[in-house]
């Protein structure tokens, strides 16, 4: 069998069998791609182009938007890649490349996930002290924090994964490099036990983020409850709502993705559960956060005909 250093590639997951739906998957994927590229760069766009949009809600916006393009870009083109070429072969570092940058992204963007519900709260409990409590330097320190932290609990799990030896074959049975599933190769078992606590202090962390998140929103609602407007009660549930939907959903798929019993795990589950949190979230996000607000419609339509009236002009 070979070890860690005779492996130069892997094998990933096929996404099927057959041409047809390969070429099917390779389609359906760059719609997909297509559509995250769009959605998030128009919010990205709209954020950073307008000043009015500079503030602590749409900063931290911004920042989702950014991490849900990288982390989709992270793992997607390989997977349209090898589905169009009918292929299943990645690099040792391009597979190292992409299990780090996948955590660095995930983690980061779970981090932004649960500031945005601190702003939130600030927002809707504490509105006569969030001018002092999310001033630019606070927020700016928050999403640094976020950024770091992304990158050093991706740093640690990639160097830990890729440092043990492998006697297991090279075949990840996943569609992307994910370290749950390079730890499967190992023929070090302290080194693998090692790893997989690792991971399940990391759940426990995210439980822990998802907790905060949960008594955040539970304030948020008691607060919202009690304002004797009705307009003023919908817009702060319109503006809670999604992003507590897209927590609850990224949060659920990784708790089965990780903590489901071996005896029904499948290489099929496996990649459905692992396409909801990894795929489903980049893609919707710019819906819930971007689409359904006003302001950012707006922000859109006058990028969008400001970028045409300067394209006629410059064709006159």
């Amino acid at each position: 069998m070979p070890n860690s250093s005779s492996i130069s590639q892997f094998l990933l997951l096929a996404l099927a069998d057959t041409r047809q739906l390969q070429l099917l998957h390779f389609w359906l994927l760059l719609g997909i791609y297509l559509a995250a590229l769009l959605g998030n760069g128009l919010i990205s766009t709209a954020v950073a182009c307008h000043h009015r949009l500079h503030t602590p809600m749409y900063f931290f916006l911004l920042n989702l938007a950014l991490l849900d393009l990288g982390c989709i870009s992270t793992t997607l083109p390989k997977a349209m890649a090898n589905a169009l070429w009918d292929t299943r072969h990645i690099s040792y570092a391009g597979c190292v490349a992409q299990g780090f940058f996948f955590l660095f992204f995930i983690s980061a963007e779970y981090c932004i996930l649960t500031i945005m519900s601190y702003d939130r709260y600030v927002a809707i409990c504490k509105p006569l002290h969030y001018g002092t409590l999310m001033d630019s330097r606070a927020c700016a320190s928050m999403a640094a924090a976020a950024w770091g932290t992304g990158f050093l609990y991706a740093l640690l799990h990639t160097a830990t994964a890729f440092s043990i030896p492998f006697c297991q074959g090279n075949v990840v049975d996943q569609f992307f490099c994910e370290i749950a599933h390079i730890l499967k190769l190992s023929c070090s078992e302290s080194d693998y036990l090692r790893e997989t606590v690792n991971i399940y202090l990391s759940l426990c962390l995210i439980f822990g983020c998802f907790v905060f998140i949960v008594v955040t929103y539970l304030q948020i609602f008691r607060a919202v409850l009690r304002m004797p407007s009705k307009q003023g009660r919908h817009k702060a549930f319109s503006t809670c709502l999604p992003h507590l939907a897209v927590v609850s959903l990224f949060v659920s798929t990784a708790m089965v993705a990780y903590l489901k019993l071996p005896s029904v795990s499948s290489s099929f589950l496996d990649l459905v559960v692992s396409f909801l949190y990894l795929v489903v979230p980049p893609a919707v996000n710019p819906f819930f956060y971007g689409m359904r607000n006003q302001e950012i419609k707006t922000a859109v339509s006058n990028t969008y005909f400001s970028s045409i009236q300067k394209m006629h002009a410059s064709l006159r």
